[in-house]
């Protein structure tokens, strides 16, 4: 540990001083900090064929975390949902291969950099047209959203007259240049190098042009106990040459999942695959279920002789059924934690998501439902003598379900197809953990394949039980 009288630790625009009674470690020893990393970024954070999240990020994350004596909790989100997590506190640091930028430095307090990058083109192994930046005069490439090859891409697109189109994943920018859609790729040097070391069907054309520096955040002014703990724990595992280790073990790494047959990634994946259904079916169910009551609730309100009940109901649906489902997810998971301090637990942000927009929808199918029962069985009901509530209850709603239950059924079906849209808050169900193992092996079309057949499978299923039990009960 740091034995000097004096310790100076930089953190972007400002110093901090550690006095030799009181090490960096005094600070954090024994406590347990939140840390969001993006979900694909190998090979600075990526699954192996585990599901253990493993990279250059991790590996120096967890090894200064053991030498400074606390412990961390991962939280794999994507990169832009990890800063939208830290704004809202939801997290104490980010470690992401973020750049070192002014703009950052005046949100964010960074530690001594850990990596020094640079930016490098890319182009399909196949292309032998383009070898320089003048040869992409009215093409398009693409970079990735907030990277330092995004940036330098844009700084000379002008100059080269080029498009440049941003996307969230390494994989998937590499798939677009593959398939014609962009004629190039602007990337990382070490993303590059080690997406190429896996055979992901690329080449670099280009000399690496100088780049900044990677580091890792928390909020300005706060966390400066652990942002001291990390760099006196990074300078230890230069000292020790356990930093050095590490980038040889993912930089130098040899390529081999490129070779592994289908089979062979269908039986590495399905754990971590079925680990992502089970969450999906979960959420579908738990989701489904405030939804069904969400729905029935508001739609008895929307039929209400009662102008404000019906004027209730009616914004409900007008809310949640007129905004998007991700800026509802983004909202439950990111913003209600910066209006009201309190952070939330991602299955409850996911679950309200789905619930509340679900419930607007099937607040609609109830209203279409009663009122598509004949008046006339309301009236006769009342005729002999049965109150309104009684009427509806043993008259109106019993025929009005069996109305509702086709499409009741299509509801439920959407809703698990939606759940996949969670994963933008980096919520682990089925298309989340497709990712996760795509990332770290660039076999994005089958994994996607096998996705999909599990989606497929499951919905065909689903769909299947709820028609026999409509079938069972509504005779």
């Amino acid at each position: 540990m740091a034995a000097a009288a004096l310790v100076f630790l930089g953190t972007g625009a400002q110093a901090m001083a550690v006095s030799a009674t009181e090490t960096p470690a005094d600070g954090v020893a024994g406590k347990t900090f939140v840390i969001a990393t993006d979900t694909t970024f190998a090979p600075f954070e990526f699954r192996d064929s585990s599901g253990e999240l493993v990279g250059i990020d991790m590996d120096l994350l967890r090894a200064i975390a053991e030498d400074q004596r606390f412990s961390v909790e991962v939280r794999s989100l994507g990169f832009a949902a990890a800063l939208q997590a830290l704004n809202a506190n939801q997290v104490d640091g980010v470690i992401a291969a973020m750049s070192i930028t002014e703009q950052r430095q005046q949100v964010y307090d960074f530690s001594d950099p850990y990596f020094d990058s640079g930016v490098q083109m890319a182009v399909a192994q196949s292309n032998d047209d383009v070898k320089s930046y003048e040869d992409l005069r009215g093409e398009t490439v693409t970079a990735k959203t907030g990277s330092e090859g995004e940036a330098f891409a844009r700084s000379i697109a002008d100059q080269y007259g080029f498009t440049v189109r941003s996307l969230d994943q390494s994989a998937t920018m590499y798939e677009l240049v593959k398939s014609g859609n962009a004629i190039a790729v602007f990337d990382d040097y070490p993303i590059l190098a080690y997406g190429i070391s896996q055979n992901n069907g690329l080449k670099t054309v280009t000399d690496k042009e100088p780049g900044g520096s990677y580091g890792f955040a928390v909020n300005k002014g706060q966390n400066q106990d652990l942002l001291a703990a990390f760099n006196t724990g990074l300078a230890e595992l230069r000292a020790d040459g356990t930093y050095q280790q590490i980038l040889d073990a993912y930089l130098q790494a040899p390529g081999a999942d490129g070779d592994m047959s289908f089979w062979d990634l269908l039986v590495q994946s399905m754990p971590a695959l079925l680990k992502g259904l089970n969450n999906t079916l979960l959420v579908t169910a738990i989701s489904f279920a405030f939804a069904m009551l969400l729905g029935l609730f508001f739609g008895f309100l929307k039929v209400s002789r009662n102008i404000f009940l019906r004027g209730a109901a009616t914004t409900f649906v007008n809310i949640f059924r007129g905004t998007p489902l991700l800026v509802q997810a983004f909202f439950f998971y990111f913003g209600i934690p910066q209006l009201t301090g309190q952070p939330i637990d991602i299955w409850v942000a996911g679950v309200l998501t789905l619930s509340l927009n679900s419930g607007a929808y099937i607040t609609e199918i109830v209203r279409g439902g009663i009122q598509s029962v004949d008046p006339g069985q309301l009236e006769a009901s009342r005729s002999l003598g049965l109150g309104y509530l009684t009427s509806m209850r043993r008259v109106v709603v019993p025929q009005a379900f069996k109305i509702m239950t086709p499409s009741l059924i299509n509801q439920l079906v959407i809703l698990l197809k939606d759940s996949s849209l969670l994963l933008a808050i980096g919520f682990a169900e089925l298309l989340y953990q497709g990712q996760q193992i795509y990332a770290g092996n660039f076999r994005v079309a089958e994994t996607l394949l096998i996705v999909g057949v599990m989606y497929f499978v499951v919905i065909m299923l689903l769909t299947r039980l709820a028609n026999f039990v409509d079938k069972r009960f509504n005779k």
